[in-house]
């Protein structure tokens, strides 16, 4: 369901670092674009890696998401760039968003900043779909990022400290359902860094399986040196290697999305 908002707005969040988050994030983004899916992604860690994922340098960004939130920009429309992708645009981050968490934290309805973004956003109607990368933490970031999403997905490694992680995510999100946004839901929790042959990644998915079964993707994503290459020569994984395992099981989970979240 979308809501109050005519875009569908997914954050990719775990506040552990190291679980495919923020390769996650912009290879679905990418993959739906390629879908034909009219795709913002939204760079909302200060370690901007998403945008430098997609060859854009991050000390050459004048205007980025934080611009966005602190009014800075004079329009949200100046902060969006339009990738060589396929159907992919992005709002930039830098090392500035570093310094939101305490510039927010005396502001009244410091929760709501990225919501009143995704309004006007979706005033636009340039979008089908807005992606949002969120940092490894759980503070008014990430706050900001569920508050302003109808859906939410967890990338999540098979190992035992990600378990952990997961139940204290669960607790935050349902306090934000509660208190900011009843309308967030979680579309699902997608499996990195999977190895079947490991009997740890078997494990711990069984024990994720005996609590989650109904909201975990059914594709999940393999452990891959394609995935780390891409990254390096700043390509999404469809554009560097277009029919690799990897990037064929992203194009799988994109259509997931759409499943869930459009019924078809």
């Amino acid at each position: 369901m979308k809501g109050t908002l005519s875009v569908q707005v997914i954050s990719f969040a775990n506040q552990k670092g190291g679980v495919g988050k923020t390769t996650s994030a912009l290879n679905c983004a990418t993959s739906l674009g390629v879908l034909g899916k009219r795709v913002l992604l939204i760079d909302l860690d200060p370690q901007a890696n998403s945008t430098s994922a997609l060859g854009i340098s991050k000390n050459a960004v004048k205007l980025s998401i934080y611009e966005a939130i602190t009014g800075k920009a004079k329009d949200v429309s100046s902060t969006i760039i339009q990738t060589k992708y396929k159907n992919l645009s992005i709002i930039p981050s830098n090392m500035s968003l570093a310094s939101i968490e305490a510039e927010l934290s005396s502001q009244f309805g410091r929760e709501v900043f990225l919501k009143r973004i995704m309004e006007r956003i979706d005033s636009l109607d340039l979008f089908d779909y807005i992606i949002i990368d969120c940092p490894p933490s759980l503070g008014m970031i990430t706050v900001n990022a569920l508050v302003a999403s109808n859906s939410l997905i967890i990338p999540t490694q098979c190992e035992y400290f990600a378990l952990e992680g997961l139940t204290q995510l669960m607790m935050s999100v349902k306090a934000i359902k509660s208190r900011y946004n009843p309308e967030l839901n979680i579309t699902g929790i997608l499996i990195t860094m999977f190895t079947p042959r490991y009997k740890l990644s078997q494990e711990v998915l069984s024990e994720l399986e005996k609590y989650y079964f109904d909201i975990i993707f059914n594709q999940k994503i393999s452990r891959s040196v394609v995935i780390g290459e891409s990254s390096s020569y700043a390509e999404p994984l469809y554009y560097y290697a277009k029919y690799s395992k990897s990037s064929l099981e992203y194009l799988e989970i994109a259509k997931e999305i759409v499943e869930r979240l459009e019924g078809f």
